[in-house]
């Protein structure tokens, strides 16, 4: 006899594992499957940050932490954005979280009541969605691609006014984006700033990909209005340590102390160990990231100039590891399928633009993620699939 019930979170009903997931496990089955799928970096975690571990491993540092994380740590989170990104945090602006996830998670949950609206500039990675309606908030989607996936005021504008009915508390920035590569310069984002003033929004900006920024430096919006900005961060991207999960929050120190609260019943604290880690990441790693942009460098533009030159249309990453591209006229439009023909026929898994809302289908997110070798063999296989007549509409 089973014993679910179906009094559970009526937001639960709406909410599905993300596409992303769904079509990277169908494609994994596929033998000799080269798999462009996640945002996973292909370096591994710098042997110093390693050491530190074991270090804390051997001096038995496994008991819990105080719940906002080790002081040395939210101090070295602190010193990294300020010296980066020319921010002002000291320790107490700063929450240590599993990962970024979590600390998305701890701020929606912190400022959200039920029936407010959040404004998401789409496409946009599909985490916030669900987290949104977790929290009975109302979500209100901006299609950034009528302006190549560049938030604009009127853009904002446009979306406020549409719903009247709704108290909009917060709007959520990811840049550089996640699927687009695009990124803020610093006159776009002070053009931003007085459409979010002017209706007070909380902005949970999520610079996570903020060390793998080309060209110009990255600006942190948390510069421009910090005492609105939730600035969410961590070291899976910068550090390759996707597995570890270290995740933080910079904000105000009376906001600080409300999402804490949120935080401790979430999951107490970060892992301890991981902890030590992240400080030594930090400090005698803080240029760590570098080096792996400047690979990051060459595989964007190999791959850009390989797809361009098979048809596809890319609004030009600046930031992050990814290509979103939109699939030539010819070809099946639907994402999905033009993706799960692709994969069965020519082996090689990139992500259905829909993944990340309808502002996305038409579209598809290659991640760069990978070595020259495997990205060499990937545009082969792409390319055998572009030229085969068959596979045209």
């Amino acid at each position: 006899m089973s014993l679910y019930r179906d009094d559970l979170n009526s937001q639960l009903n709406g909410i599905q594992v993300s596409e992303i997931r769904q079509f990277d496990e169908v494609a994994s089955s596929i033998p000799d499957i080269l798999k462009l799928t996640l945002g996973e970096p292909d370096f591994n975690v710098p042997t110093h940050v390693q050491l530190a571990a074991k270090k804390a491993i051997d001096n038995n540092f496994s008991h819990y932490t105080t719940n906002a994380g080790i002081p040395e740590l939210r101090q070295a989170a602190a010193n990294f954005q300020n010296q980066k990104y020319g921010l002002h945090y000291q320790a107490n602006n700063v929450i240590t979280t599993v990962g970024a996830s979590e600390a998305i998670a701890a701020a929606l949950t912190a400022i959200l009541n039920p029936g407010d609206g959040v404004l998401i500039p789409a496409p946009i990675y599909s985490a916030y969605s669900p987290l949104i309606a977790l929290n009975h908030g109302v979500e209100v989607r901006i299609n950034t691609r009528t302006n190549n996936f560049v938030l604009t005021p009127e853009l904002v504008e446009t979306a406020v006014q549409a719903h009247p009915e709704l108290q909009f508390k917060a709007i959520v920035l990811n840049y550089p984006n996640n699927p687009t590569g695009i990124t803020y310069r610093k006159n776009e984002l002070e053009k931003l700033i007085a459409v979010f003033q002017k209706y007070h929004l909380w902005v949970i900006s999520d610079e996570i990909y903020s060390e793998l920024t080309y060209g110009e430096q990255h600006t942190s919006i948390a510069t421009l209005i910090p005492e609105q900005t939730i600035l969410i961060s961590g070291l899976s991207k910068s550090h390759a340590m996707t597995g570890w999960r270290l995740g933080f929050i910079f904000a105000d120190v009376a906001l600080i102390e409300q999402i804490k609260k949120v935080h401790q019943y979430l999951v107490t604290s970060a892992t301890s160990i991981v902890q030590k880690a992240g400080v030594e990441a930090l400090t005698n790693g803080a240029d760590d990231g570098l080096k792996m942009a400047k690979e990051y460098v060459q595989r964007r533009d190999y791959v850009y100039r390989e797809m361009t030159s098979m048809g596809f249309e890319i609004a030009r990453p600046d930031g992050a590891f990814y290509i979103f591209a939109k699939i030539p006229a010819e070809f099946n439009q639907d994402s999905m399928a033009f993706c799960q023909d692709l994969a069965h026929k020519n082996h090689l898994a990139l992500i259905p633009g829909h993944a990340f809302g309808t502002e996305g289908e038409g579209y598809v997110r290659l991640s760069y993620a990978a070595d020259m070798a495997r990205l060499h063999e990937a545009m082969k296989r792409l390319r055998a699939y572009m030229t085969d007549s068959t596979n045209k509409n």
